[in-house]
Parts: C-alpha cells; sequence; structure tokens
C-alpha cells in the first residue's frame, strides 16, 4: 500500500503552525482526524468537519450539529474528499481552529515505516481551549511576561511553568502518533 504527504497548516495564525504527516493512501477522514488531533497535540474532544474545495462537508454523525448535507466521515476516504488538491480542517466550533490541509505528495510503499508518521513541522499548537486566535494570542502575552496580571493563572491553567510557542518536538508528536492503530 502506498502512502500520502499531507501538509497541514494552522490558518490566521502567528507564528505559523504546521506538520507535515505521512498517512497511508486508503486513511478515511475520521482516521485523518486522529492523526491532525495528534500531531497538533490535542485531546480530541471537540467536534470537528472537513470542507472541500466543492463546499461538501463531511463530519462525524451529530443531529444537533451536522449542517444540512454533511457527508459522515467514518465512510469516506482523504482521496474521495480531496478536491484541487486541498481540503479544509475546523476543529472546536467554538474557538474555530481552521487548518488547510495540503497533498505534496503521492508515495509508493514504505517498508518498514509505521503510519501515520509526522516528519516535519514548526510551532506549537495552541492547547485546547484557550479561546481561538485571540485567546490563544492573550494566552502567549500572560505565559511570556511573569508581571502580566494573569501570568499565574495561565500557569496554573495549563499545568506548566512556561510556554514556548516555538517548540516543536518530532519525537514527542510521532509517540502521540503511535497510540493511531489505522
Amino acid at each position: 500500500m502506498g502512502a500520502l504527504q499531507l501538509h497541514i497548516e494552522l490558518q490566521d495564525i502567528r507564528p505559523k503552525v504546521w506538520r507535515r504527516v505521512l498517512v497511508p493512501e486508503t486513511i478515511t477522514l475520521v482516521h485523518l482526524h486522529l492523526v491532525i488531533q495528534r500531531a497538533f497535540q490535542w485531546g480530541g474532544h471537540h467536534l470537528h468537519e472537513f470542507e472541500g474545495a466543492d463546499g461538501q462537508r463531511y463530519g462525524t454523525s451529530d443531529p444537533d450539529y451536522d449542517p444540512p448535507g454533511s457527508v459522515r466521515s467514518e465512510r469516506t476516504r482523504f482521496t474521495s474528499a480531496m478536491v484541487s488538491g486541498k481540503l479544509d480542517y475546523l476543529h472546536d466550533f467554538g474557538d474555530d481552529w481552521r487548518h488547510r490541509i495540503k497533498l505534496e505528495k503521492t508515495l509508493g510503499p514504505l517498508p518498514g515505516m509505521t503510519l501515520p508518521q509526522c516528519v516535519g513541522g514548526a510551532n506549537a499548537a495552541p492547547p485546547d481551549d484557550c479561546g481561538g486566535e485571540p485567546g490563544y494570542m492573550d494566552f502567549v502575552q500572560a505565559m511570556s511576561d511573569p508581571s502580566h496580571a494573569e501570568h499565574d493563572d495561565m500557569k496554573a491553567w495549563i499545568g506548566r511553568d512556561a510556554w514556548d510557542p516555538a517548540a516543536f518536538d518530532l519525537h514527542e508528536i510521532n509517540t502521540w502518533l503511535a497510540e493511531i492503530k489505522l
């Protein structure tokens, strides 16, 4: 079985946060959702959807939230949903984290390599539930300034003494990805 090399970039945020991942060519959107969650080190407990360039929406069935015309992601392969070489992914309908997914390459079989695999990226993804782009910018500012009025509260909330928006640990991300059984 062959593999796909995907470039996944979080939109509307600076510095750019992106991941390059290798996935099986037969991956479904529901499994790609898991890959994105792990590659960006999110918890996976928020609603999500994919949207093709043709406007078709794909998601996990939820009658309270599904827009009319949504297609279930469990039955849809990435290659079927991909139109014009890109697909959008929305994570967390409250924080509104939008990602652009681009198919960079179609590869042949990769003997001895377990997929999915992250092979590149840059910068730390925002923590879950930080309030979208404006909340994340406030969070970074508070965490980078010990005299900031919210510094101690943010440290307690995130459970760390420091936050480095430029952090990217390929080994740690691949450890998270190894938990996915495709």
